[in-house]
């Protein structure tokens, strides 16, 4: 009774709290103003996010380690799979006390078990499958028409929206909807004991049914929607600063081009309990198109994000070039890209001499630009309202389009 009595009354003064924040910020004017103002101020202050219809973003009070992560995102790979071999059947011939020759009792083998890609939500990446699985077999079969166990499936769980294609490139299924099912190798039938060979002819058959074996297939596994917003940029861009500061992922920095070979995920929290994913890509440079540098590959992994954000590293001259080979090559590769939702993000805003590159590139574009320090947590909170206001677009489109198909 009394935790019950403790929780009601901390319920109560969060929403007070809140409510008093959210009247404190409506008699303020040029919000936005103060912010340019101030750009040193991040997330961590509520009352930069007083409108009613934009989430505030959470910060994670658990502390990160300070070491670099292994774990990274797989939303590609190729796997081969192996259906189970049935049992074999058995030879055998009933011999009782009252009755010396019974007449043949083996009994058939049991069939081998599939292998089976399942929809769950469980995960989200490809990164838990092994590159070969193989399904248990059957068991044998026995004397006295026992028949041997039949194997149990080898169900292996892939994320919403996984594409399985062969491995010429074909499409042969679209897992879409939690719970899909996909038979990816079939295994064996259950061979059968000599019992089943019994006829008026042939009275004792000596003879029985190896188990089939199972199937040996490959397939291309792909994750159509990979995260929410992608970062996408030259190498040493600050990508990976971005995504550290932002959230709890751990990718690695260095000063050295392509520290980043693989794509990794971070989870930004809001009030309201909804996650966004923003992936952290390998960086992009001239002529990406034609497979250069890591080519295909990496703009594969930015058109399975639904928006873009294009880091600019603000400090270098003519920082408006970068954003032209950027979309250059994501127009070489995709035209549907460039109509995406985009940001410009304008990064290390707090070295001299970035904010006259700002100012020439603000003339220059026509894409809203966000001036921002990954290092140093420059208008953290800024960027972040702007990342909430693009995802509920993006699922009021979806809603828009879902009841387009419908009707």
């Amino acid at each position: 009774m009394q935790t019950l009595q403790k929780l009601t009354c901390l319920t109560l003064r969060h929403s007070i709290r809140k409510q008093k924040t959210i009247e404190l910020c409506k008699t303020l004017t040029g919000v936005e103003l103060n912010l340019i103002r101030h750009p040193r101020r991040t997330f961590h202050c509520a009352s930069c996010f007083c409108n009613d219809e934009v989430a505030r973003p959470l910060r994670s009070r658990k502390p990160k380690s300070t070491r670099d992560t292994l774990q990274y995102f797989v939303d590609v790979k190729q796997v081969r799979v192996s259906g189970g071999q049935g049992g074999d059947g058995a030879i055998s011939f009933l011999h009782a006390w009252s009755n010396e020759n019974g007449g043949p009792d083996g009994g058939d083998g049991g069939h081998g078990g599939h292998v089976i890609f399942q929809v769950s939500r469980d995960v989200t990446s490809l990164n838990h499958l092994k590159t070969v699985t193989e399904a248990e077999p059957g068991e044998k079969g026995y004397n006295k028409d026992c028949h041997g166990k039949n194997a149990q499936h080898t169900v292996i769980k892939v994320p919403v929206g996984t594409i399985v294609r062969s491995t010429s490139g074909n499409i042969l299924a679209d897992l879409e909807d939690e719970g899909m099912m996909f038979i990816a190798a079939r295994g064996g039938a259950g061979g059968h004991g000599n019992a089943f060979f019994t006829s008026d002819v042939q009275q004792a058959p000596k003879i029985a049914e190896f188990g089939a074996k199972g199937e040996e297939k490959q397939y291309v596994l792909e994750v159509r929607s990979m995260a929410h917003v992608g970062l996408i940029g030259l190498p040493n861009a600050g990508k990976s600063t971005l995504l550290r500061a932002i959230t709890r992922a751990r990718p690695k920095v260095a000063s050295y081009a392509f520290t980043t070979l693989k794509p990794h995920i971070g989870m930004v929290q809001y009030d309201d309990y909804e996650q966004i994913a923003v992936a952290d890509l390998p960086g992009l440079i001239e002529d990406s198109h034609k497979n250069k540098g890591l080519g295909i590959m990496f703009l594969k992994h930015a058109e399975r994000c639904a928006a873009l954000l294009f880091i600019l590293d603000i400090s270098l001259e003519e920082p408006w070039e970068q954003l032209a080979t950027l979309k250059n090559e994501i127009n070489q590769f995709s035209t549907k890209l460039n109509e995406r939702p985009k940001l410009v993000i304008a990064n290390k805003i707090d070295i001299p001499g970035a904010q006259d590159n700002l100012e020439k590139l603000l003339q220059k574009v026509d894409i809203p630009v966000i001036p921002i320090s990954a290092k140093m947590g420059t208008n953290m909170g800024v960027l972040l309202r702007e990342m909430r206001i693009l995802y509920d677009e993006e699922l009021k489109n979806r809603e828009i389009k879902s009841e387009a198909d419908v009707e």
